[in-house]
């Protein structure tokens, strides 16, 4: 008896809770039935001027760098300059010992002196002998001759003139200037240094303002390449290169000057630079920047999402969407990426591209166009969609009932064990 008892209790209890079951999913077997159209964004083609710019790595370069050396043998006697000074053009560096260039200078001019009044004697002669001439007094070889020696003394005189210019030129290099404006570097010589022509360099100066940055460009961009150059040429050093100032937060402007004359067949890339103005030191020689160029703008380009874009053995196409909710494949050809939008060329203007469910979105089937972020009313349905707003108003107005309704029918199967033969009773 009281296993039969029990037995009435455990299918009361099964059909209570089929009974709960049904009334809080009412239409599962119809969600289950409804098609299989997945949830999908859209978002129309748009027609827009889109800015051409190359995002680049870079090398901050001087655009002069001299090394400073002496022509001459001499010693050092005097240092004019610090590490790391900036000097103009023409400011004095060294003084080396000039007393034995000095003595040069002064005993040449001597020699000078002595020779040209020679050659005035050579001239007073050749005249007298062309009196005498006319006269039949001496022959005309005698004035041919007289003629030959002032010719020549004429001619040591002007090798003497020289050889006192090439003494005040060494007498000159004596006195080290900076050839151009910047700062200087190490210096590798002090007072008493004998110094030698063509060995290490006693200075290096690096001009910093203005300053240039080399960078190399994909050879698929020369012709951009070339019309930006040309533009900032007609527009006088317009501002289309921009770099971002190392450790900062800062970009300094400038324009492109240099399109190197050939293409690197290793890499296929091409050289270029850009110059700056760089009158707060912001960028150092030696330094790797991140560097934009701007090669242009594409007037009314068809512009998309970079994400709706699918790719496939075959290339990349997009899904376009038209009235009838069916999702048609259509090929595209990349043109240029600009931050998360692409311009393409294979759609049309307002052209309703697929940007979020791509994946589940198949050719030729419809699909269900949903509001991209908006929350989902009445949760999902058995397919992961969103209930649509009757089912959600209807959800509403009777969960009320079904929370009451559940509640008292889930009292039953709370119940103990020993209570269930009351219950069946």
């Amino acid at each position: 008896m009281k296993i039969k008892t029990v037995l009435t209790g455990l299918v009361t209890l099964g059909v209570l809770g089929g009974l709960v079951y049904y009334r809080l999913n009412p239409k599962e077997d119809e969600t289950a039935k409804a098609p299989n159209e997945p949830a999908v964004t859209l978002q129309t083609v748009v027609s827009k001027d889109v800015p051409v710019n190359l995002s680049l790595n870079g090398t901050i370069t001087s655009i002069r760098t001299v090394d400073v050396r002496s022509q001459i043998t001499n010693t050092v006697k005097e240092v004019r300059v610090r590490e790391g000074q900036f000097v103009n053009q023409g400011d004095i560096l060294f003084v080396l010992d000039t007393r034995s260039d000095k003595a040069n200078v002064e005993k040449l001019s001597a020699q000078l002196l002595r020779d040209k009044a020679l050659a005035a004697d050579q001239d007073r002669q050749y005249a007298r002998a062309q009196e005498l001439r006319l006269k039949n007094f001496v022959s005309q070889g005698s004035v041919d001759t007289n003629m030959s020696q002032r010719d020549a003394q004429m001619a040591l005189v002007a090798s003497d003139e020289a050889a006192l210019e090439a003494a005040k030129v060494a007498l000159d290099f004596n006195t080290i200037r900076a050839p151009i404006s910047g700062r200087t570097g190490v210096i590798n010589i002090f007072p008493g240094t004998l110094v030698l022509p063509q060995t290490v360099s006693l200075l290096t100066i690096t001009q910093l303002d203005p300053i240039s940055v080399q960078f190399t460009v994909p050879e698929t961009q020369l012709a951009k390449l070339q019309a930006a150059l040309k533009s900032s040429s007609l527009s006088q050093g317009a501002s289309n290169v921009e770099v971002k100032v190392p450790n900062s937060s800062k970009t300094v402007s400038g324009h492109l000057y240099f399109v190197d004359n050939l293409v690197d067949p290793s890499s296929g890339t091409i050289k270029a630079k850009a110059r700056f103005e760089n009158k707060n030191s912001d960028l150092w020689p030696g330094q790797f920047v991140q560097t934009k160029v701007s090669l242009g703008v594409m007037k009314d380009a068809l512009s998309i999402p970079s994400k709706s874009i699918v790719n496939s053995p075959n290339g990349k196409f997009v899904y376009v969407v038209g009235e009838d909710r069916i999702a048609k494949q259509k090929p595209i050809k990349e043109l240029y990426v600009s931050g998360e939008s692409m311009a393409v060329e294979g759609l049309s203007e307002n052209d309703a591209v697929v940007v979020e469910g791509k994946q589940n979105v198949r050719p030729d089937a419809k699909v269900r166009v949903i509001t991209p972020g908006a929350p989902k009313p009445g949760g999902a349905d058995a397919k992961g969609a969103p209930a649509s707003p009757t089912e959600a108003q209807s959800k509403e107005k009777t969960a009320p009932g079904s929370v009451q309704s559940a509640d008292k029918d889930k009292a039953p199967n709370g119940a103990k064990p020993s209570e269930v033969p009351s219950t069946a009773k």
